[in-house]
């Protein structure tokens, strides 16, 4: 038999030492064959990444350890291998894909540069050489045009051509394995499609192996030939991916084979009391240049779009980025100047000052994408969620504002007594559940959920699309819900707008959108989302 690329056997990974030490990966073994795809699943915190990293011997030393096992890559044993000879493997033999392209890619450098000193470290190329390497990598994944590109910075780019960079990046040198970790996350559906298909491609033109790391099922099934299911550590279950999926033995996996978001959303009333409405609304930024910086154009961000959400009803907003989703929510809560009428509970607000505005805010909140970035790590979770009350209900006292923040927790969910606690101190799903605690502590009429479970696990998605409709049953809540996730927003909404460059391009009901689309670029979406096929997006 010929012996596989990649052998890791009982490994594990302690950080900190003594009374403090965590083991983080535990006692972990599996193969990667030659040309073969290996998915690694589990939740955050399983030890995915930390097993990957594990390979190429990126973790932090000497606050990460190996107390036992042996990591095997094409004879060479990794863990034993000296700094000359992993430089040899990083990069050249083994390269990887992460999840953030915008943290991978330098902000400074451009494209050309990025790829070109990989070039040179690697392969001694430089020059016209390197250039022509670049722009022949550039293609081969996607780029169009790819010689015009070489002067572009990575902001210039969208989320898909920056991960088609990174995958330009680890295949410079034709590597025998890529480790992919979580390459999909934060990209739309249809760029999801793509760029599996992408490494399914050059998978076979290359006869790389992949070792992918997910928490996605969906993307397992499509990608994968074998899957290990990881959770605290440890590998519960593996075996191919048609076997596993079809007759899962271990408890966990058949919990994350049914944590995807199911069920319908509450009925809403047509003849409920609007909440906020909003007639041909625009959003144009203005493209200046010259020495005189003259407007030669703008950027229709939103334009011409009609919205209207009733007391108890969801109106999902879907699109690709770049479509102009959460400009429109920003622009319908005045956060940002546009164009149009604005009805808030019956009141004319477009042209309405800063504090004018403000007696309307306690009943328009927000929950935002980044449950990280979104909550103060210097405030306590108490004074998080009651720093609206200090602003709209200036007379309450410590003690009212205490109870109501305690009443906030116990309704999303969490204890109490979490309040004296600090963001860091929760996982993901957990901050998510304050940040609409907060949201919640005003009693408003209106939340707009921009994005707000696509940086979680799936169970933990499941269950914040439970607490969503519980809630809104509980109160009555109208929804904007953003979202390019159409599994979440199948579940949670009772209509949906489909936005395309800023216009409209389909609205109704959600069960007509979804079981018949009439427009070309809606069924794309639902193709992606659905199937993971279709990778086609209809021409503007």
């Amino acid at each position: 038999m010929t012996p596989p690329l990649l052998s890791v056997r009982d490994l594990s990974v302690q950080f900190g030492s003594g009374a403090t030490k965590t083991l983080a990966v535990d006692g972990v073994s599996f193969e990667v064959g030659r040309g073969e795809t290996l998915a690694i699943v589990g939740e955050s915190g399983s030890g995915k990444s930390v097993t990957a990293l594990s390979i190429v011997r990126l973790l932090p030393y000497p606050a990460a350890s190996h107390p036992s096992g042996e990591i095997i890559f094409d004879g060479k044993d990794m863990l034993k291998a000296d700094e000359r000879t992993l430089r040899g493997v990083r990069g050249n033999d083994i390269t990887m894909v992460f999840q953030e392209p915008m943290s991978s890619l330098n902000p400074l450098h451009t494209i050309e540069r990025q790829i070109g000193e990989i070039l040179s470290v690697h392969r001694g190329l430089g020059g016209a050489a390197a250039r022509a390497r670049t722009i022949e990598l550039l293609e081969q994944v996607g780029i169009p045009d790819p010689a015009s590109r070489l002067g572009a910075y990575p902001h210039q780019l969208s989320g898909g051509q920056r991960q088609r960079v990174m995958i330009a990046m680890a295949l410079a040198n034709e590597p025998e394995l890529l480790i992919a970790d979580e390459p999909t996350t934060a990209l739309d559906v249809t760029v999801q499609a793509q760029i599996l298909a992408l490494l399914k491609d050059l998978q076979a033109r290359l006869g790389m192996a992949i070792l992918f790391i997910t928490h996605d099922l969906g993307i397992v099934r499509r990608i994968a030939d074998r899957v290990c299911v990881m959770t605290q550590g440890k590998i519960v279950e593996h075996g191919p991916v048609s076997e596993v999926f079809a007759r899962p033995q271990h408890a966990y996996t058949r919990k994350l084979l049914a944590a995807e978001p199911k069920g319908d959303p509450p009925k809403s009333d047509p003849s409920a009391p609007v909440v906020i409405e909003a007639k041909d609304l625009k959003v144009w930024f203005p493209i200046k240049r010259g020495l005189l910086r003259r407007t030669v154009g703008h950027i229709k961000a939103v334009d011409g779009v009609d919205v209207q959400v009733r007391r108890g009803q969801t109106l999902g907003v879907v699109g690709e980025s770049g479509s102009g989703k959460t400009t429109l929510g920003f622009a319908l809560l005045r956060l940002i100047h546009s164009e149009g009428r604005i009805v808030v509970l019956g009141e004319e607000v477009q042209g309405r000052s800063w504090k004018a505005m403000q007696p309307l805010r306690r009943n328009l909140q927000i929950v935002f994408q980044d449950p990280y970035g979104s909550l103060s790590p210097r405030m306590s979770v108490g004074d998080i969620i009651t720093e609206g009350l200090k602003v709209h209900e200036p007379g309450t006292s410590f003690e009212e504002r205490d109870r109501r923040a305690a009443e906030a927790l116990v309704d999303v969910g969490l204890d109490p007594a979490a309040r004296h606690r600090y963001p860091h101190e929760f996982s993901g799903g957990q901050r998510q559940r304050i940040a609409v605690a907060r949201a919640l502590v005003l009693a408003p009429a209106f939340i707009m959920l921009d994005e707000p479970t696509s940086a979680l696990d799936m169970s933990v998605q499941a269950q914040m699309v439970d607490l969503l409709r519980e809630l809104q049953a509980k109160r009555n809540l109208a929804y904007l819900f953003i979202s390019h996730d159409l599994k979440v927003v199948k579940a949670l909404a009772n209509d949906v707008i489909v936005m395309r460059n800023g216009k409209v391009v389909e609205a109704g009901p959600a069960d007509e959108i979804f079981s018949a689309p009439k427009s070309d670029y809606t069924r794309a979406l639902m193709a992606a989302a659905f199937d993971l096929r279709s990778t086609a997006v209809a021409a503007s």
